[in-house]
């Protein structure tokens, strides 16, 4: 046995890179916006496991006890010595619950931050000497390939986090179906999914009363400042989270206060007062939504676990 992780580097596109070209065309757009892939450098990630402690936020404890009540039962169904993916491993927490109910041959963490991955990657190592860890450094957004000799026959994806709600329903239609092309035939994929509910309830979870994700949503202005130079004043900006029951979704936008000129890399961006840049979607389902559009991806729906109180659902999809 051994504690060493496996790291393969896919190489994703420097995050610097990245975050000055797409801030540039979202702030060049009529609606100004932001990816939400941007609120995670170092203190995002803080601030969102903050967010996840909050009484008001329902979604991580929920799918948490969903995963703990199911795991024989996903165990079951994927097979021992399974390969266990997860994608956008992060502090790789939840997939904890799954570990010693499956009891994998070998795990693969893929997240586009290398140093975050390494460092969750290398705990599950030390805490679970048993099991053969890998590391992929990679953006699962875009096309990518699993790397050589890791997977065996029918390995597992795994997508918590209600994450694929932040696509629209398209783009995650389109997701799902590069997961589609990306695992072998009979491989299973394990996501969760939040769930339509009522307005107070979806409101109060992303308007929590002790300001953490108004915090989260703001220092995505300080990452600006401090990694692009940009002159613009976090506090002149306000957080805003509503749910549009039209679209069926939470939006997040930064408000601005007062007439202002923001500039970022030389060029200059004029807001009027009222005006929001739109920095995140949380699209929430049906079961029988998601299940049908992952359909149209070319997934099945084998199986499907909620809590109590159906806010929350975790689904095993089978690639047919």
């Amino acid at each position: 046995m051994t504690l060493a992780v496996k790291f393969h580097d896919l190489h994703p596109t420097p995050a610097a890179t990245s975050l000055r070209d797409e801030i540039l065309m979202g702030f060049r757009a009529d609606q100004k916006f932001a990816s939400p892939k941007f609120f995670y450098d170092q203190r995002g990630s803080e601030l969102f496991d903050q967010i996840c402690e909050q009484p008001e936020y329902y979604p991580t404890r929920t799918e948490e006890l969903i995963l703990a009540a199911a795991a024989a039962d996903i165990a079951e169904i994927a097979g021992h010595e399974a390969t266990l993916i997860e994608l956008g491993s992060g502090a790789s927490r939840k997939v904890r619950l799954l570990l010693e109910a499956m009891r994998p041959s070998s795990y693969l963490g893929i997240d586009i931050s290398r140093e975050f991955l390494l460092e969750s990657t290398r705990r599950l190592a030390a805490d679970y000497p048993w099991l053969e860890v890998h590391a992929a450094c990679a953006d699962f957004s875009c096309n990518m390939a699993l790397p050589d000799g890791v997977c065996c026959e029918r390995p597992v994806g795994f997508f918590p986090g209600s994450s694929i709600g932040n696509f629209d329903p398209q783009a995650a239609e389109d997701f799902l179906r590069g997961l589609h092309s990306l695992l072998p035939t009979g491989s299973g994929l394990l996501v969760g999914i939040d769930l339509i509910k009522d307005k107070a309830t979806l409101e109060a979870a992303y308007n929590d009363e002790a300001g953490v994700t108004a915090a989260f949503n703001l220092n995505l202005l300080e990452r600006l400042r401090h990694e692009l130079n940009a002159e613009i004043d976090p506090r002149h900006f306000v957080h805003q989270a509503f749910f549009n029951e039209e679209q069926s979704r939470i939006e997040m936008h930064l408000v601005s206060q007062l007439p202002q000129v923001v500039a970022i890399e030389g060029e200059r961006f004029r807001f009027l007062e009222g005006e929001t840049i739109h920095t995140e979607n949380s699209y929430k389902y049906t079961i029988e939504g998601f299940q049908g559009l992952a359909g149209r991806a070319g997934f099945e729906a084998h199986s499907c676990w909620t809590d109590e109180n159906d806010m929350f659902s975790v689904h095993y999809l089978e690639r047919g």
